[in-house]
C-alpha cells in the first residue's frame, strides 16, 4: 500500500524550491537595456530630456541609418573590431600563461604576481605617454593597450581558478604518479576553467574599454575617431550612436562568453542552474 506523502513534508519541498531564482529567462539579459532605452524614449517624448543635449532614440535610429548609408559606421567598426580581435589574440595567451606559471610555482608567483599587480594599479591614461613614445601612435600601440588591458582580469581570474583547485585532487594525481604535462591538462586546466571563463567576460568588457582610449588619440579610423570627430563639429547623435555601439559591442561580448561558459561547465550545479 503506497502511503501518502504528509502536507507538511509538501510546504517544506515547496519551500526549499522557492529559494532558488528560477528558471533562466530567454534573452533576459537584453530586458534591463531595453527598460533603459524605454526610459529615455519616455524621456524625450514629454520633454524632459533636451534633444540638445541628449537626443532621442529615434534620432540615434535614424543617424545610424544615414551613417550605413555612407559607409561611414561599417569602414569604422571594423577598424575597431581589428584592434579588439588582435588585443584579445595577444592578451588572452599572455595572461594564461602568466596565470600558469605563477599559480603553479611559488618563484613564479614572486617574480609575477607583483608586477602584474602594478599593472592593475595603474590607469591605462598613465600609461598612454610612455606607449606613444615607445610605440608611435601608430595601431602597434593601439593593440598593446588592449593586450594589456586583456591580460589582467585573465590572469588574476586564472590564478584564482589555479589555486582554488581541491589539494584532494593533486594528492590523487600524486598517487597515481600522474606527469607533469598530464597534472596540467587533467587536472590543472579543468581546476583553472571556471576562473579562466570568468575572466574571459571581463577581458571582453576591458578590452573594448581600451579601445575608446586608444581610438581617441590620433587615430584615423575607428569608432572612437568618428566619435571624436563627431565633437569637433557638435554632432551630439553621431557621438550617442558611438556611445550605444560601443554598449552593444560589450552586452553581446559579455554574452557570448556567457553562452560558451554555460556550454563548458554544464556538468556543475549552482545556484544559477
Amino acid at each position: 500500500m503506497l502511503l501518502a506523502t504528509p502536507p507538511d513534508t509538501l510546504v517544506q519541498a515547496r519551500a526549499r524550491r522557492s529559494l532558488r531564482p528560477g528558471r533562466p529567462l530567454r534573452l533576459g539579459f537584453l530586458y534591463g537595456p531595453l527598460l533603459l532605452v524605454a526610459a529615455w524614449a519616455a524621456g524625450s517624448a514629454t520633454g524632459l530630456l533636451d534633444p540638445r543635449f541628449l537626443p532621442a532614440p529615434w534620432t540615434v535610429v535614424t543617424t545610424t541609418g544615414e551613417l550605413i548609408a555612407s559607409g561611414r559606421l561599417q569602414d569604422n567598426l571594423l577598424s575597431s573590431v581589428q584592434r579588439v580581435g588582435l588585443g584579445l589574440a595577444f592578451g588572452i595567451p599572455a595572461g594564461t600563461l602568466l596565470a600558469l606559471a605563477s599559480g603553479l610555482s611559488r618563484w613564479g608567483e614572486a617574480l609575477i604576481d607583483g608586477p602584474v599587480q602594478i599593472k592593475r594599479a595603474v590607469p591605462a591614461l598613465a600609461l598612454m605617454p610612455l606607449l606613444i613614445l615607445w610605440l608611435g601612435i601608430g595601431e602597434g600601440m593601439k593593440i598593446t593597450v588592449i593586450a594589456l588591458g586583456v591580460v589582467v582580469p585573465i590572469y588574476i581570474h586564472t590564478h584564482n581558478g589555479l589555486r582554488g583547485i581541491d589539494a584532494r585532487y593533486v594528492e590523487l594525481a600524486e598517487t597515481v604518479e600522474l606527469g607533469r604535462a598530464a597534472f596540467i591538462r587533467k587536472v590543472v586546466l579543468p581546476g583553472a576553467l571556471p576562473g579562466f571563463l570568468l575572466g574571459m567576460r571581463f577581458a571582453v568588457t576591458t578590452a573594448w574599454l581600451f579601445l575608446v582610449v586608444a581610438e581617441l588619440i590620433n587615430s584615423t579610423s575607428g569608432i572612437g575617431y568618428m566619435m571624436d570627430l563627431a565633437r569637433t563639429y557638435g554632432q551630439t547623435d553621431v557621438i550617442l550612436v558611438g556611445i550605444v555601439l560601443y554598449g552593444l559591442l560589450g552586452l553581446f561580448s559579455d554574452a557570448a562568453v556567457r553562452l560558451v561558459e554555460r556550454r563548458a561547465l554544464s556538468w556543475r550545479r549552482t545556484l544559477a542552474g
